[in-house]
């Protein structure tokens, strides 16, 4: 009878040594750590505006189409979870579909996407707070120091428990999604601007020149969503948790991103708000909770932004420690990294090792003058969105692959029809996150080429190292993405 990971006790069996701590999260559970890293209301306050000024009052739907897109992607998705149980999460499907070689360089990707996710935010974090305690209090301070202190709470909540972090999360997800529903609230009952209107649905609202760069928006907002299987070892019953989890953070997110747009629109009027977006983007939907509920709701607005920010790095930072936790147990990167704390069972040192990085480039870009927000924030941020877009569409591709090579039961629909219309879909959505590039990045065209030239390059990097691998050490390179039951097999 073989056994898989996710079955394995607290302690290795073969070492002694502590494990993950398995059968800690439950669905509930897993969706915070996704739905958190996604931010919903620092995605709504601070980038919904610029989609309704870019694209109408249709901006709605282009949130509904973006997490119709990713629900396609994830029928594949979770159902090859059912069957992979290797921590690499990504890493191990594509190298499953598509071999070795592009294996190890969606590892490398992974690294560098997860950790730009997540570094880059240091910046939104010193931004916000800076921004709430000048609007609450008139006080300007430094964003170095509210950086590093981030990186030192974060690496905080990391070291603890995943059960102890899930709890966190489930409490700030709930601050940050109540204060939008509360703003939903009073735009409801006191029929919006000019009454209540469906005209955001309407074809002729949708389909406008600026939905491109609406659906742009609304992919990226998405980003992280599939994190889901990286929980899989410290999961309850993850054939059922997993994808269960990766559902309901796709439909919550496309869901309460697309009716949160629309009560926007709504509480200006729909010939309205686009002028107010394009006169105030920032404030948008200060002025908006202001208006209809009160100046109280705008302060714990401004408060909850920035836990919204905090939540979204400890979910990140999570996800990064157990890639580094699966590429350590591969060999691949230092078996150090994949030490796990004996009382908290968490991968404490790949925790470390990701914080002293992020302390190491946000004192690298203080030391350069650089701007928190427009260089910290978007130039690092950006380049690990391309990332895991690219590896989403990798992973797509690698489900029919492998599904072709193996014995199974599985409908044709999941393992074939859903992932190949999900590539075409996501190489679109990829396509449309290039071509807006600018949206994004807010920088020169010079600038805006390396920073899309960066994922490409980082997976470029992996066929020489898989090549290495391969002569040098035969027995890392063979046993890549596998698992113990295949490699004994």
């Amino acid at each position: 009878m073989s056994v898989t990971t996710a079955e394995l006790p607290e302690e290795d069996a073969s070492s002694g040594a502590p494990g993950l701590r398995s059968g800690s999260l439950g669905t509930a559970d897993i969706t915070f750590f996704v739905v958190s890293a996604a931010a919903p209301l620092t995605v709504m306050a601070g980038v919904a505006p610029l989609a309704i000024l870019l694209g109408g009052i249709g901006a709605p739907v282009g949130y509904l189409l973006a997490g119709l897109t990713l629900a396609v992607f994830a029928v594949g998705f979770t159902t090859m979870s059912r069957h992979v149980t290797d921590g690499g999460a990504f890493y191990a499907y594509i190298t499953r579909g598509l071999g070795r070689p592009v294996g190890i360089g969606a590892a490398l990707l992974a690294l560098v996407g997860y950790n730009g996710m997540e570094i880059g935010v240091y910046g939104l974090l010193a931004t916000t707070t800076r921004d709430t305690l000048h609007s609450l209090f008139g006080s300007d301070v430094p964003w170095l120091p509210v950086s590093l202190a981030g990186l030192l709470l974060i690496g905080y909540g990391g070291f603890r428990s995943i059960d102890f972090g899930a709890k966190v999360l489930g409490v700030l997800l709930v601050a940050e999604t109540g204060i939008l529903v509360l703003l939903a609230g009073g735009v409801l009952l006191k029929g919006g601007a000019h009454g209540l209107s469906l005209a955001s649905l309407a074809p002729a609202h949708v389909f406008v020149p600026g939905t491109a760069a609406v659906l742009a928006f609304a992919f990226a907002a998405f980003t992280g969503f599939e994190s889901t299987v990286i929980y899989r070892r410290e999961a309850r019953d993850p054939e059922r948790t997993i994808p269960r989890a990766t559902y309901a953070a796709v439909g919550f997110l496309g869901l309460f991103y697309a009716f949160v747009v629309w009560i926007a629109v709504q509480a200006f009027g729909d010939e309205q708000v686009v002028q107010a977006a394009g006169k105030d983007p920032a404030g948008l939907f200060f002025t908006a909770i202001t208006t209809y509920v009160g100046g109280w709701a705008a302060d714990l607005m401004h408060v909850f932004i920035v836990t919204s920010v905090i939540a979204s790095l400890l979910a990140f930072h999570n996800a990064i420690n157990r890639y580094a936790l699966a590429l350590a147990e591969e060999g691949v990167l230092p078996r150090r990294l994949g030490r796990i704390h004996p009382r908290h069972r968490s991968p404490y040192v790949a925790g470390i090792a990701q914080t002293v990085l992020g302390a190491l480039v946000v004192l690298a870009f203080r030391a350069a003058g650089a701007d928190p927000y427009q260089q910290l924030l978007l130039w690092v941020n950006t380049p690990g969105m391309i990332g895991l877009l690219l590896l989403q569409l990798l992973a797509a591709i690698a489900v029919p692959c492998w599904f072709r090579r193996i014995r199974h039961t599985e409908g044709v629909v999941r393992t074939v029809v859903a992932p190949v219309l999900a590539t075409v879909l996501l190489a679109t959505a990829i396509a449309l996150v290039v071509s807006h590039i600018d949206l994004f990045t807010a920088a020169s065209p010079a600038v805006n080429v390396l920073l899309v030239a960066v994922a490409p390059a980082v997976f470029a990097l992996g066929l020489p190292l898989a090549w290495w691998l391969r002569r040098s050490r035969p027995d890392v390179y063979a046993a890549f993405g596998t698992e113990t039951t295949e490699q004994s097999s």
